[in-house]
């Protein structure tokens, strides 16, 4: 409508002119304030839209600086029964907002030193066993111990540290290699000799050795220079991060090897075993070529255990881990 109104004020303009009605000075003047105030209204028009668009993100964070924060009453930096593990006891836990069960009366026990797989379908409440463990979230019912104490009474601090964890979504940092490295251990962010050592744990030194700048290469596009790196390359760097915690007896890796090849994968868990002797290791995957040298598996489903028990014992049983497994052994057959 505005456009049609505008090239109407032209038409009549024209139409004056030539009818003698205004003089040859006055349509340059009407020509020139038209077309003024056709690029004010355009422009107004454009800043409302961006206003409008703006105050979408800022309601976003005014939603964030709203959200209240909990603050953690643990203290306790030690347990009451060192050696004890972990221990999930009739754990049950919905997500905020939701009233669906992710969680349901999870029972579990993980001594120090042993290897668990987690295996269960998308959704079946996996990954958020990990962040009940790494206390993300609280649960709804039941509680987590860690060396017989309730993890709610553990310094969060104290309970960091102890952790070491790689999420299948993991952060890929606009920095260099050493610092996306380093940022796994707050206490040795600029220690290179710990980043050496981290990245030859997660297998990421020979991709660092190919880099131009070695741990001083900037990595992400974000930065002049930057340099881009395949999904299995920034995956071997994030597992580096992981190794960044030597006083972590908790390693955690959700799909590690997502994006690797079949070599690859094998030299990470045969160096993931290695190097977590005596830590409790925990591993999501959908490969069951990597989860059968756990001592203990669990099958996840709609957050239940449905089976646990080692690889062979599971096979026996010819349930849902067995169909699963031979399922995905057909696809190499």
């Amino acid at each position: 409508i505005g456009t049609i109104a505008f090239y109407g004020m032209y038409l009549w303009i024209a139409v004056s002119t030539i009818e003698a009605a205004i003089t040859i000075g006055a349509m340059t003047m009407y020509v020139v304030v038209f077309k003024q105030a056709q690029s004010a209204m355009a422009a107004a028009l454009g800043d409302i839209g961006g206003m409008y668009e703006d105050n979408l993100y800022l309601s976003n964070l005014y939603e964030f600086l709203e959200t209240p924060t909990m603050t953690p009453p643990g203290t306790a930096t030690e347990g009451t029964k060192p050696g004890d593990g972990v221990r999930f006891e009739a754990v049950t836990f919905m997500y905020p907002g939701s009233r669906d069960i992710a969680l349901d009366s999870i029972d579990l026990h993980i001594p120090p030193g042993s290897k668990l797989a987690i295996v269960g379908e998308n959704g079946s409440g996996k990954t958020t066993l990990i962040k009940l463990l790494t206390r993300l979230y609280e649960p709804t019912e039941g509680r987590i111990t860690l060396d017989g104490r309730d993890l709610r009474e553990w310094s969060l601090a104290a309970l960091q540290r102890r952790i070491g964890v790689i999420f299948q979504d993991f952060v890929r940092y606009q920095l260099t290699v050493g610092e996306n490295i380093g940022a796994g251990d707050d206490f040795a962010y600029n220690d290179r000799q710990r980043w050496d050592d981290a990245a030859e744990r997660g297998l990421a030194k020979p991709v660092i050795e190919t880099l131009p700048d070695k741990y001083d290469t900037q990595l992400g596009r974000w930065f002049r220079n930057g340099r881009e790196l395949s999904l299995g390359q920034w995956q071997k760097v994030a597992l580096a991060r992981s190794f960044m915690r030597r006083d972590a007896d908790i390693l955690v890796l959700d799909e590690p090897t997502a994006s690797m090849d079949a070599d690859a994968e094998t030299k990470i868990f045969d160096r993931f075993r290695e190097v977590t002797t005596d830590k409790i290791a925990i591993v999501i995957s959908h490969r069951f070529s990597t989860v059968r040298m756990a001592d203990q598996i669990i099958v996840l489903d709609r957050g239940r255990v449905v089976e646990r028990g080692t690889h062979d014992e599971l096979l026996a049983q010819a349930g849902r881990y067995a169909t699963l497994f031979n399922l995905q052994a057909q696809g190499y057959r």
